[in-house]
């Protein structure tokens, strides 16, 4: 066979419709996952990939709730455990526990950080007009990490703001 009679076979652009797709959104897409029971989201655009849970090397002084680092592709990753960040009870590691590894861009610099989560649910499509503010009532997530609520169902998914969540905080020695 040469290369004309498959070239042939290649299908001209606007030949073929795409019928009966329902991913394709007008809306963002949200990576959902659990933390105590608890659904909270990421922007999927910011997912670089989810791994499943291993121990990373620790890091001498670091907050508890830094488990350490992982060595991804040439990359280190910082790990985050949020449950521990959020204090939302003690971190139990299981089958289901996996890392989501996040990339945010800046102007200036590009930040990968890995956070730790009890499990990923799916993927969630949110129209702007469905974020609802997050209540200023002092729960465990402080008010800066959240961008908003949106209602699924009968629960509540709680909107995490990446480039927020990635920022690193000073951290004093005990």
């Amino acid at each position: 066979m040469d290369i004309q009679m498959l070239a042939e076979d290649v299908p001209v652009e606007g030949e073929f419709s795409l019928e009966g797709i329902d991913f394709i959104t007008s809306g963002d897409q949200y990576l959902t996952f659990l933390l105590a029971d608890e659904q909270y989201a990421v922007d999927i655009l910011c997912v670089e990939e989810i791994r499943s849970w291993g121990n990373p090397t620790r890091i001498p002084n670091s907050p508890c709730y830094i488990k350490g680092v992982i060595n991804m592709r040439g990359i280190i990753v910082p790990i985050v455990d949020l449950r521990m960040k959020f204090n939302i009870g003690s971190a139990i590691y299981c089958e289901t526990t996996v890392v989501i590894v996040l990339t945010v861009e800046t102007e200036n610099k590009t930040r990968t950080i890995g956070f730790v989560v009890d499990a990923v649910s799916d993927v969630l499509n949110v129209e702007a007009s469905d974020i609802k503010s997050a209540p200023a009532f002092g729960g465990c997530v402080p008010q800066n990490y959240l961008q908003g609520l949106v209602n699924v169902g009968e629960n509540v998914v709680t909107l995490l703001n990446v480039k927020v969540l990635q920022e690193i905080e000073k951290h004093q020695l005990i």
